[in-house]
This record gives structure tokens, sequence and C-alpha cells, in this order.
């Protein structure tokens, strides 16, 4: 053991330092970099389209698996062939397909060009070609590649593209692609017109910023497809934007697609397509429509009950009974005596109800001047009042849950028979024009009536 330590040093000797397997002062050499050549093979075969290349002479070069697919032939077999002749293109096509991909090789850009070539199997197949030259070393063209795939393919994946090019430049659905953390990644012309913003400013932000009502929904509509996929029908989804002129409120007739990667062996998410349309002015129109069906049923219906009534009066409260639901929660009835109004019929002031008389026959009012009601007089029409603070409805002597009003005037005979009041509370919206034309035509109706339970006796005409 100590001789063989003591030959070990004498070999190094007392000065130099051990350095074991160096083959040099500076150390070990690096290591071999790894053949470029595989490197470019393996990048031509995962490639998804045909490719092949042709050298200055014409002979083929390279030749991917796609090609291979294709047409059928391998690489070994079409590596080293001169040209496509005889073999992947038929003997008297193969001296135009040839001149038109060599011309490549001095020409700028890409080429494109159809050829039908010829399958392993003796079968034809239409490609379209994209040629361009190879430059050598020294700048001096080398050769051509030609990356080919079937027309059929590249012709499905042209449409896919331009479709997206459309819908996201001149569609007419508003198109919003968001990631899976809900936010907006691409938003198109229309989508950004709805939503009052521009294209890029939408970009990233969360969809609360600009939805101050309905976002919940919107935002649980695109979970639910990225977990379970889109649903089988639209989704009409209404919603209150926050704008610079304001709210305003729409309805978006809505379809959601899940996104996911064609690259990946199991589909990974890439986020959802919202594709909505703005339907508020058709879904407007529709409920103006249902609420005018309704309330003229409701009429029809008032006016076959009020046939019956022996007593003008009880007409005139089957009218407004009959008014009454769907459209307030109260109504009051002021006759006309002389100079004064006197209330005569109203619906329960703690609860809504049907309108009955007034105990005692009726009792005068005393309304302050300015009053809707003293202003529903004067201009022989309708008038439409909405107040919110403490003390309003109470202050016009009308029940105290009361936040929007209607009083509009009764005529009958040329002459005012008295006024009509409809009375809504803090969850209903304020009246507007439409609702004035319907308590119109109510009022006519009852202020017929009374005028004549008043002709058939000289009492107070509700009893």
């Amino acid at each position: 053991m100590s001789a063989s330590r003591s030959e070990t040093t004498n070999a190094l000797g007392p000065d130099e330092p051990d350095r074991g397997h160096d083959d040099g002062p500076d150390g070990p050499p690096p290591p071999e970099p790894e053949h470029g050549g595989d490197l470019l093979a393996a990048l031509l075969d995962g490639m998804d389209a045909a490719l092949c290349a042709f050298d200055a002479g014409g002979a083929v070069t390279h030749w991917n698996r796609e090609a291979e697919r294709i047409l059928g032939w391998s690489a070994e077999e079409a590596v080293g062939r001169q040209g496509f002749a005889g073999w992947a293109v038929r003997a008297a096509d193969a001296g135009e397909v040839e001149g038109r991909l060599m011309a490549a090789m001095d020409a700028p850009g890409r080429q494109v060009h159809e050829f039908a070539l010829l399958k392993k199997d003796g079968g034809r197949v239409l490609v379209r070609t994209q040629s361009a030259g190879v430059r050598g070393a020294d700048g001096k063209p080398a050769g051509v590649y030609c990356a080919f795939s079937e027309v059929h393919a590249q012709i499905d994946l042209e449409r896919s593209i331009a479709l997206s090019e459309a819908l996201f430049e001149d569609g007419s659905w508003g198109v919003v692609l968001v990631d899976v953390d809900l936010r907006p990644t691409v938003v198109n012309a229309y989508a950004a017109r709805a939503l009052g913003t521009g294209r890029a400013t939408l970009l990233g932000r969360p969809l609360g910023e600009l939805i101050t009502q309905g976002v919940e929904e919107l935002e649980g509509a695109l979970h639910h497809v990225l977990a379970e996929g889109a649903p089988t029908s639209p989704a009409e989804l209404w919603v209150t934007l926050r704008t610079a002129e304001g709210e305003r409120r729409r309805c978006w007739r809505s379809g959601f697609l899940r996104l996911a990667s064609p690259l990946a062996e199991e589909p990974v998410p890439l986020g959802v397509a919202w594709l909505f349309q703005d339907v508020t002015d058709a879904k407007l129109a529709e409920q103006e429509a249902d609420r005018l069906r309704f309330r003229w049923n409701q009429l029809y219906r008032a006016a076959r009950t009020a046939a019956e009534c022996e007593d003008p009066s009880e007409a005139a409260l089957a009218y407004l009974d009959f008014a009454l639901a769907g459209f307030a929660e109260h109504a009051l009835v002021d006759v006309a005596v002389g100079e004064r109004l006197v209330r005569t019929a109203a619906s329960p002031a703690s609860a809504p109800g049907p309108v009955a008389p007034v105990a005692g026959g009726g009792i005068p009012v005393r309304y302050a001047p300015g009053h809707p009601a003293l202003q529903a007089v004067d201009r022989v029409g309708s008038v439409r009042a909405s107040g919110s603070a403490e003390g309003w409805a109470a202050d016009r002597q009308w029940p105290v849950d009361a936040r929007h009003a209607l009083c509009t005037v009764l005529r009958s005979r040329g002459r005012t028979v008295g006024v009509l009041t409809f009375l809504r509370g803090p969850g209903r919206p304020a009246f507007e024009r439409p609702d004035a034309e319907f308590a119109e035509s109510v009022g006519v109706r009852v202020g017929s009536a009374l005028d004549l339970a008043t002709a058939l006796s000289p009492s107070p005409p509700l009893p």
C-alpha cells in the first residue's frame, strides 16, 4: 500500500498538483454539441404541414412525415429523387409543376400554386403549395422549400380564419373572448359599442367595472360553460351598464362556447366565447304588447261584470277593481260636489285590496293648492307625480307607502265628474305616458258610471 502511494507521488512530482483527468491547462474540453441534423429532422417531422425541399438541381433533399401521410411516399423513397416526375406527378404535368416550383428560387417572397400530385397507391390529391427560394451562405440561390397541404383542409382553415376575422370586425353579433379568469381578451366592434367602451380599453378589465347589475348572472353563466360546457340554447340576460351618460338597462340574447386548445392531447380550457345581440328594443316592445293585452283584457272583463250591475255605482267599483290588478296598489275616487272634491271610494290604505265606498257617504278633501288632483281638474287631463321624501304622501292625503301617483280627471257629458287617483309603492316604477292612457280609458268608464248614478239618485253617487 505504501509503495503504491510512493510510486504515485514520484510519478507526479513533488511540486505538481493532481489534475485528475484534465486534458489541458484550462480544464476538460466542453461536451460535443448535439448533431444539428437531428434537431432539424425533429422540427420537420413535427410540423402540421407537409414539407419538402429541393437543391439547386431539383433533387429532393427533405421530406417530412406529413408529406408521407398525404402522398404515402416515405422519406427514404423520396429523398434523392430528381424532381416529382414519374412518381409524385404525372409525366405530362411534371414539366409545368417543376418549372413553377423551381421558379421560386429566383423570385422574391413566397409563391402559391395548386397542383394535382400522385399518391403512392395511384390516387391523385389536389394540394395547395407555398414555395420560396433558399439562399446559401454566399447569398446565392441554393434550392427551394415547398410546404403543401390538401386543398380541402386548407380551405377549411381559410374559412375558419375568415369567419373569425368577420366576427371580430363586421359581425352583427357582439363577440367577447374571456379567459379562465373571466377577463376579456378579444372584443369585436359590435360588443364594444354595446358595452359603451373602446375595444382596447375593455381588455383585461373585470366585467363588473362596466356592468353594475346582472354581472353575477353573466359570470355565473361563464363559470358554468367552463365547468360543464355550452348550454343548448341562447339565454336572455338583463344587465345595467355604467356609461358616461349614466346607467342603461339592456337585454342581451347570449350564446356561449367553451374554448379548448387543439394542440394538447387532453382539452385545455382557454376561456369562453360569449356571443350576444342587443334585443332590448324587441323585448321592451314584447313586454309592452303583453302589458297592453293584459290591460285591455281586464277592461273587457270589467265591462262584462259592470253590465250585470243594477247600480251604476257598483259598476264603477268593478272597473276600478279590474284596473288595479298589476297596475297600482291603491285607487282613490274624489267626486266633484259643487266646488269641492269629496272622497267617496278608496282601496284600503294599509294593504292592497278592493276599492270600497267610504263609510258615512263621503268625506270632503282639502287639497293644498298645486295638488296633483287639482291640477288634473284644471288641465282636464292627467297628471303624474313622484316623491320619496318623508311625509310626501301624507301631505297629499295619500297612503304613507305611496311613492308614485297618477291623477286623471273623470268626465261625462262635457263636464267634470271628479278625479281618479292611482298610487304605486316604492317597489314599482313611476307612471309613464302609456300608463296615463290606460288610466284615462278607465276614467272614461268610471266617470260615465258615476254620472249615471248621480242622475238616478240625488244622493252621493257611491253608496
